[in-house]
């Protein structure tokens, strides 16, 4: 699965955290274990000490000492876990590669290649087969300025030059205005469209440039509630970038934005 090793990596930081706050919690603690018991609506807490066979009532202006005692089994159970965890995923982030399926195949000679239906079609080959794959694009309007990235293409704005371009700089393919159609609002021509490795998926790309025009906000809008109602959401598998007559496109924002929706 593209993207596990990460996440692995996510997990295991998160857990290292979680192990900080409670090794420090854990270099003071009282002695003993809490012991709770119940009788007519009343509640009673003792604190057990094993090693010396104590059991001593706690009182009720001691309380801060049953509080004390709960921590500390709580964040010994915790302690007890994540360090479990951690090996576990020291061993397995060691051990495991993204694509480690995929290099059994690639390692093999071309012609045992040709022998063999691989369980997964290499990144490469998607890449090409989805990249070559035809489509019409939207048509442009007589008189519309002439701009073209670096791909060759032609674009309708100078915003969109800038994003064509940044992806085009950083290695990253994608489709210009390649259609799709939305239940409820017909065929579509997002911005851009890629394949994201680490997962397989479309992602698209709109560029929403004037924000300050409210009938351009409002018609913006309805396009991205109905890219959400067909199961196309900001953050997952849609990507929005605005701008306004006072605001222009930021291209490190955008470069942010690659790192964190594209890699």
């Amino acid at each position: 699965m593209n993207g596990l090793k990460e996440l692995l990596e996510i997990e295991k930081n998160r857990l290292i955290r979680i192990k900080s706050v409670v090794d420090n919690r854990l270099i003071e603690v009282p002695e003993g274990a809490l012991r709770i018991s119940t009788s007519n609506n009343c509640t009673q807490f003792k604190q057990s000490i094993e090693a010396k066979k104590k059991l001593i009532y706690i009182k009720k202006d001691d309380k801060q000492l049953a509080y004390r005692l709960a921590q500390k089994s709580y964040d010994q159970k915790v302690q007890k876990l994540v360090d479990r965890r951690l090996k576990q995923l020291d061993k397995l982030t060691e051990e495991y590669e993204d694509i480690e399926i995929e290099k059994i195949y690639d390692k093999l000679h071309p012609i045992r290649k040709a022998l063999i239906q691989p369980v997964e079609i290499p990144w490469e080959q998607r890449l090409a087969k989805w990249k070559n794959t035809p489509y019409v694009g939207k048509d442009f309007a007589p008189g519309m300025p002439e701009i073209y990235s670096k791909k060759g293409e032609r674009v309708r704005s100078k915003s969109e030059k800038i994003l064509a371009d940044t992806f085009y700089n950083m290695g990253i393919e994608y489709k210009y205005e390649c259609p799709i159609k939305l239940k409820g609002y017909g065929v579509v021509y997002p911005d851009f469209t890629f394949l994201r490795k680490r997962d397989g998926k479309e992602i698209y790309w709109e560029h929403d440039g004037r924000m300050d025009d409210p009938d351009y906000a409002e018609k913006a809008i309805r396009k991205i509630n109905t890219y959400i109602a067909n199961g196309i959401f900001p953050g997952d598998n849609l990507i929005v970038s605005y701008e306004s007559s006072g605001t222009v496109l930021n291209d490190r924002i955008v470069v942010k934005m690659i790192d964190k929706y594209l890699r």
